[in-house]
């Protein structure tokens, strides 16, 4: 059986990446709105209602607009978007997340691509929560530095086009200094987290790829947790997963620098404990491409759950 996809907003930065990624498949048939009728409400509608699943790659006020479009109630959804990631009626796209998740997922009509902060922030924190080991009250900092392609297609611009009024000679650059992000809720709430963590994130003068940081005071912790628990958990947690990989203490111990490149054109997502017993101090460490198991890749993994296929079809 070959199912029809439609990616609203194929243009865009994740949507051109899952329609590479979809563009050899045999089970699936991408359909597609000539460039002209890509705005016209009608023909969007009619052709969301008319597939089997749509991948809205679109602005947060624009998904719920073509949410509010579907009257076919057999049609399945992925929305890559901020619009519904804490949104009741909607199961959060991250497969690995919980023990239960992948069902969810694969069962749903409405699934909520993760963000790519988010992605590695909670595989590294809600196991530690859920165990024990990370009260749920702990103030907890993440760190984080992406891409430019994180931003899309306007900080794409920043940092490649010369012509242009915002182009950016910088190499690095933080963001987000009011402490406000559209992160921070789906972050909070998929770790089990009862505050927000404070998160500081940044972006590097390369086009993907991504680092995730949560660094950790054991010796304050009332749990006092030992680095080699913290890395158990995280080991159990992810155990047998095809895109999650929990590297060995010993490898962490013998890495002295991370590329925020090195998963690039992946769906992978590799954890690390890196740990001073002595000191009790830890740095919990994600390596993922911000376009791959960050957005693209995860949203072909759930399209592939939620059609009951290989989960891994299309990905590596």
């Amino acid at each position: 059986m070959t199912h029809r996809v439609f990616i609203d907003g194929e243009v865009g930065t994740t949507g051109l990446q899952i329609r590479n990624r979809l563009a050899a498949r045999s089970d699936l048939m991408v359909a597609s709105l000539p460039e002209d009728r890509r705005k016209d409400p009608a023909a969007r509608a009619e052709m969301i209602n008319s597939v089997d699943a749509v991948i809205l790659c679109l602005p947060d006020e624009a998904s719920r607009e073509a949410v509010s479009m579907i009257q076919n109630d057999q049609v399945r959804v992925i929305d890559a978007s901020t619009a519904f990631r804490t949104a009741p009626g909607w199961t959060y796209g991250f497969p690995e997340m919980s023990a239960v998740q992948r069902q969810a997922v694969a069962s749903s009509k409405r699934v909520s691509n993760p963000g790519c902060f988010p992605t590695g922030f909670i595989a590294l924190v809600r196991p530690l929560i859920e165990a024990g080991l990370v009260p749920a009250d702990w103030p907890v900092t993440v760190s984080a530095v992406s891409g430019y392609s994180g931003g899309g297609k306007p900080m794409i611009a920043e940092f490649e086009d010369e012509t242009s009024d915002s182009y950016t000679s910088e190499a690095y650059r933080i963001y987000a200094t009011g402490l406000e992000h559209k992160h921070v809720p789906e972050m909070q709430l998929h770790t089990g987290l009862t505050g927000r963590p404070l998160f500081a994130p940044s972006v590097g003068r390369y086009a993907q790829g991504m680092i995730v940081e949560v660094p950790l005071q054991l010796w304050a912790m009332p749990t006092l947790p030992q680095v080699s628990q913290l890395h158990e958990v995280l080991s159990l947690a992810y155990a047998g997963s095809r895109f999650v990989e929990v590297a060995s203490l010993a490898e962490a111990a013998s890495i002295k620098t991370l590329n925020p490149e090195g998963l690039n054109g992946t769906n992978r997502l590799k954890l690390f404990v890196f740990g001073n017993e002595a000191a009790g101090q830890a740095r919990l460490v994600a390596l993922l491409d911000n376009l791959g198991k960050g957005a693209s890749g995860a949203a072909v993994q759930n399209l592939n759950l939620m059609l009951g296929l290989d989960e891994g079809e299309g990905l590596i």
